[in-house]
C-alpha cells in the first residue's frame, strides 16, 4: 500500500497537468487542482495496493506469504525508501501551507504537501542510490526457498 501512494503520488502531477493542459489549456491548471489530483493519485495508489496485495496473499500459500513478509521485514532498500518518503511526506505537508497558503484550500495544501513531499522523498532514496550510497544488505535469517 504505501509504494502505490509512493509511485502513485509520484506520477499524479506531470499526468494531470499533461492532461489538462491538452484537454483545457493552461488555464485550467491551478495550484489547488495539481495539489488535489496529487492526493486523490496518492488515495488511488493506497487503494490499488491494497486491493492487489490482498489478492496476491489470498491466492498464495501461507509458506510464500510468510517468506513474502520476512523478505519484506529484511529489505532494506524498500524500508530506506518509506523512510525518506516519510521525512519528505511530513516536511512537505508544512512547507508547502506556509508557502503557499492563499492559493489552494487547506485540505489540498497539505494533502497534497504531503503527497508532493512523498514523492520527493522517493526520488531522493533512489538518487542515494544511483550516486553511490546503496542501502546496506541484510542476511535473512530462516528463508526457505520457493
Amino acid at each position: 500500500m504505501t509504494k502505490g501512494y509512493e509511485v502513485l503520488s509520484l506520477l499524479a502531477p506531470p499526468v494531470y497537468a499533461a492532461f489538462a493542459i491538452s484537454r483545457y489549456g493552461r488555464s485550467h491548471v491551478t495550484v489547488n487542482r495539481l495539489l488535489r489530483a496529487t492526493w486523490v493519485g496518492g488515495v488511488t495508489g493506497i487503494a490499488a495496493g491494497g486491493a492487489f496485495e490482498y489478492v496476491r496473499s489470498a491466492y498464495s500459500t501461507p509458506e510464500n506469504v510468510r517468506n513474502r513478509r520476512i523478505v519484506a521485514t529484511y529489505d532494506t532498500e524498500s524500508i530506506r525508501a518509506d523512510d525518506h518518503s516519510t521525512i519528505g511526506g511530513v516536511l512537505f505537508a508544512v512547507l508547502i501551507p506556509a508557502i503557499l497558503w492563499k492559493r489552494a484550500s487547506k485540505v489540498n495544501l497539505i494533502l497534497g504537501g504531503s503527497g508532493i513531499g512523498s514523492a520527493i522523498g522517493l526520488l531522493a532514496h533512489h538518487g542515494r542510490s544511483l550516486f553511490g550510497d546503496p542501502p546496506p544488505q541484510a542476511r535473512i535469517p530462516g528463508l526457505q526457498s520457493h
